[in-house]
């Protein structure tokens, strides 16, 4: 069968569930309401078979948005130059300066050293590493940059699978430690603006996410060590010594780390700089270029900048707005409110669950940006804490663990090919479930007290 064919196959199914989803929609909602359901479902089939390019799917609401009547031209393309999306772009230029540089070897080595050579204190040690990098990094470019350095340390294939898992699992637990740090995080505070909410501070919301994070590394530490206690290894370590380009990275880095710290407000004893934190990301990767660091090359590296995954966010943000341009957002939020009586506890129980094991299959970018809209709405008609809500939702967005298909982090361990489907299966069930349990659990007697 040619290439060509398959493709458009793919193509052909995409608009066949559309069309079946908006047609089944059709008694339940208004018109145009129906529409966009399908539109949507078009959307993420091909971006699940692939059936064309990401980042011309991801573009494609600019055209079928206004064609169908659901945003004008001009409220959908003002999506794509969200200030988010500038974050994100500098959070990407600091990653491939790190990469191009070797930077992400030295702290990996340097936080490997800290620990006990064993086995139990490297799988800690990568998870550390992995987390505190997908901090400050994307967690898939965590994951990606420091897969390598999980299956060099080791010749035996059991234990490249638990380093590997280490790797992908610390990056995902670590990605919401910071606003920056994972996708649906930077979605979150993207759709607060649009409802002109209150983002939370950097600082605030580290200190806020800091318990759970480390929680979960434990739980992954633990649950990786489980059966390695009679295995024995002789790991394979590297001494670096940091070289000019590095330091002038490094230099970067702690510079931007201190002043997001700075920039925070800590009502009432300082009211920070006031300072926009995505100027303040694309200003630090903007450095990157300009003596005396030097270090990116725009012609060299322009192509390693993911525009499509930029496009991607665009697309969400536009999906995000027309929820709420429609009333979609609300006519959901009245369906679901419509058939439950749960405590507010339960309700976010009950959220955490979807959240979590849906984004099992399919794109948790994707899936935060169509759901905040309607838990946005739920949480106003419900009572519950708005901001809470859906934080909760977005954490669990990034805490899924048992597919592949989940997270980037899970994808870039299988393709290690040291992971199969059912070892991150085993694993991943059991982290989701300890997610879920933690997440809610803070988030009442924490999160709920501080926001």
């Amino acid at each position: 069968m040619s290439e060509q064919l398959i493709q458009s196959k793919k193509i052909l199914s995409a608009i066949l569930v559309g069309v079946i989803i908006s047609f089944l929609s059709f008694s339940y909602v208004s018109s145009l309401q129906s529409s966009l359901l399908g539109l949507i479902a078009f959307l993420v089939i091909l971006w699940t078979n692939e059936g064309l390019p990401l980042a011309v799917v991801s573009l494609m609401p600019i055209v079928l948005f206004p064609a169908f009547g659901i945003l004008s031209t001009k409220a959908t393309a003002v999506n794509y130059a969200n200030p988010i999306i500038f974050l994100f772009l500098g959070g990407f230029l600091l990653a491939i300066a790190v990469e191009k540089t070797g930077l992400h070897r030295y702290l990996a080595e340097k936080i490997l050293s800290i620990f006990p050579n064993t086995i139990s204190g490297i799988i800690y040690s990568l998870i550390i590493t992995s987390a505190l990098l997908s901090s400050i990094l994307s967690n898939t470019t965590t994951a990606l940059l420091l897969m390598p350095i999980a299956l060099y340390i080791t010749e035996v294939d059991r234990l490249k699978m638990r380093f590997a898992l280490a790797i992908a699992y610390g990056a995902s637990v670590g990605g919401i430690l910071t606003p920056i740090g994972t996708p649906p995080n930077l979605i979150l505070f993207g759709i607060m603006q649009e409802h002109s909410m209150v983002l939370i501070p950097f600082l605030k919301w580290v200190l806020m996410v800091a318990p759970l994070s480390f929680l979960m590394i434990f739980v992954v530490g633990f649950l990786l060590s489980m059966g390695v206690k009679n295995m024995k290894m002789e790991s394979k370590r590297e001494l670096f010594v940091l070289s000019k380009e590095q330091k002038k990275v490094m230099l970067i880095l702690v510079g931007l780390t201190l002043l997001l710290f700075v920039n925070a407000p800590i009502r009432p004893y300082w009211n920070g700089l006031g300072l926009n934190e995505s100027g303040i990301l694309l200003g630090a990767g903007l450095l990157l270029f300009m003596p005396p660091f030097s270090i990116l090359d725009w012609m060299d590296d322009k192509d390693r900048i993911p525009y499509r995954i930029m496009f991607l966010f665009g697309a969400g943000f536009s999906i995000a707005a027309a929820f709420s341009k429609t009333g979609l957002a609300d006519a959901l939020a009245s369906y679901i409110l419509s058939i439950t009586t749960l405590s507010p506890m339960l309700i976010i129980l009950a959220v955490a669950l979807l959240i979590t094991f849906t984004t099992e299959i399919t794109s948790n970018t994707a899936l935060i940006s169509i759901m905040l809209p309607v838990i946005y709405a739920v949480a106003l008609k419900s009572g519950i804490n708005v901001t809470l809500f859906m934080m909760i939702a977005t954490i669990c967005a990034s805490y899924a663990f048992m597919l592949p298909i989940a997270t980037p982090p899970n994808a870039i361990a299988m393709s290690s090919g040291v992971v199969n489907v059912k070892t991150m299966m085993k694993y991943g069930l059991v982290l989701n479930i300890a997610g879920i349990i933690l997440v809610v659990l803070i988030a009442q007697f924490f999160w709920k007290n501080v926001l």
